[in-house]
């Protein structure tokens, strides 16, 4: 009887490389790295505990944002509301537990439904009309921005109840402060990675992203389906609402207007497709961080905010271009 032959590593690595370069969120895993080692040359101050809690500090309110973002490009849509439905969600929460006295709790409730009702609407608009999701979140993005400042008398609202401000608080982790909200954000990477991935729901949500009547012919209710993925989004712009004013300690009407396009910058540095179909939470995750790196280091080396800005605006166009090319690589 032969013995079988042993198994070498150096056999199973190509076929285990293959598959690793293989996958969505390689290349932005490589482009973290690489940024990440760049910076750590460029500057002592990069490589320390402190820094990476402050970096994860400065992107778990965009990051948040960004999870329902993908949700809504991976079914070929896209959501520029997003940031100014966070901002009347922020205000509705600070508002009504400063100013009309409710239960902390209650207020965070009642901004995380209210959040909900504009995915809602986003939703019937896309699906019920239908309108393309472009026109629908940007007239959307007006009528929450116009809502916020008219509720909020252009006042910012200070003195926050502890419930509000809670998740920005920070817990010792070795010899570095660690934010609950930062926690937060993480869970809720890991929590719809598993959705996407381990669900049906999940699943449809991708098969509705590659092709709406395909999705159909199969059984699965696109109307339905599309609705939910905007009201799930919509919810999860409320939590951002909630961390925005927990790491600042304010209500601001002025927050969140560029939110919307740093959102869809991490989602396309994470390599999610913008034709939908294609791409993970957890590449968006490190498409945030891609972000959040870039800028912290960029600000350690002394580089103005202006090239920061430049140099993300070069980052999502390759990001793109790699997609594009990719797809007719495919096809």
């Amino acid at each position: 009887m032969t013995a079988p032959a042993p198994f070498t590593a150096g056999a199973a690595n190509p076929f285990v490389l293959r598959r690793l370069l293989t996958t969505p969120v390689a290349g932005p895993l490589v482009a973290l790295v690489l940024a990440s080692v760049f910076f750590a040359i460029g500057t002592d101050q990069f490589l320390s505990g402190g820094n990476f809690s402050l970096i994860l500090q400065q992107v778990m309110v965009v990051g948040t944002l960004a999870i329902g973002q993908t949700l809504i490009i991976l079914t070929a849509g896209i959501d520029l509301s997003c940031g100014a439905v966070m901002a009347f969600g922020s205000i509705l929460m600070a508002r009504l537990a400063v100013h009309q006295g409710w239960p902390p709790l209650v207020a965070v409730l009642v901004g995380l439904l209210a959040c909900g009702v504009f995915g809602l609407a986003n939703g019937l608009l896309v699906r019920a009309v239908p309108l393309p999701p472009f026109i629908v979140t940007l007239g959307m993005l007006n009528v929450a921005f116009a809502l916020t400042h008219i509720y909020s008398e252009e006042q910012t609202v200070t003195g926050l109840p502890g419930p509000l401000t809670a998740l920005g608080r920070t817990f010792p982790l070795g010899n570095t402060d660690i934010t609950y909200g930062s926690l937060v954000t993480v869970a809720l990477f890991l929590g719809f990675a598993y959705a996407l991935g381990s669900t049906a729901w999940g699943r449809h949500v991708y098969a509705l992203g590659n092709s709406s009547e395909s999705a159909r012919l199969t059984g699965i209710r696109v109307n339905r389906l599309t609705v939910s993925v905007y009201v799930v989004a919509g919810l999860v712009y409320g939590i951002a609402a909630l961390l925005l004013v927990s790491r600042t300690g304010v209500g601001d009407p002025q927050a969140g207007q560029t939110d919307n396009l740093d959102s869809i910058t991490a989602v396309v540095l994470g390599g999610t497709s913008l034709f939908g179909g294609r791409g993970t939470v957890l590449g968006t995750f490190v498409g945030v961080l891609i972000v959040g790196v870039f800028r912290n280091g960029l600000q350690l080396m002394g580089v103005s905010s202006v090239y920061q800005t430049l140099v993300t605006g070069v980052l999502v166009i390759l990001a793109v271009t790699v997609d594009q090319l990719s797809r007719k690589g495919t096809r």
